[in-house]
């Protein structure tokens, strides 16, 4: 495979900004991996940790996500950590 083997993803309720404007705190983080297998976005599939994503390892964008089998609730995002491991 030619994308990352593995993120880890970061659940941020959309409201938590700093005073200037970065993504506040966390209320969960996971790690995923590769699975081989692309989603119905296109992008690769990562799962891990009750989050499966399609992230498209370009832009790091998540595209699609599910957490704990289930989609986001109104008011969270999902995004890619900034040191995000590409561990692989």
């Amino acid at each position: 495979m030619s994308h990352p083997q593995s993120y880890e993803l970061l659940l941020i309720p959309d409201h938590s900004r700093t005073r200037t404007g970065a993504p506040g705190r966390p209320l969960r983080s996971a790690v995923v991996s590769a699975t081989g297998r692309t989603g119905a976005s296109g992008y690769p599939r990562y799962t891990g940790e009750g989050m499966e994503a399609d992230i498209d390892p370009e832009t790091r964008t998540v595209e699609a996500v599910l957490v704990d089998g289930e989609e986001l609730d109104p008011g969270m995002s999902v995004q890619v950590a900034d040191g995000a491991r590409p561990a692989g």
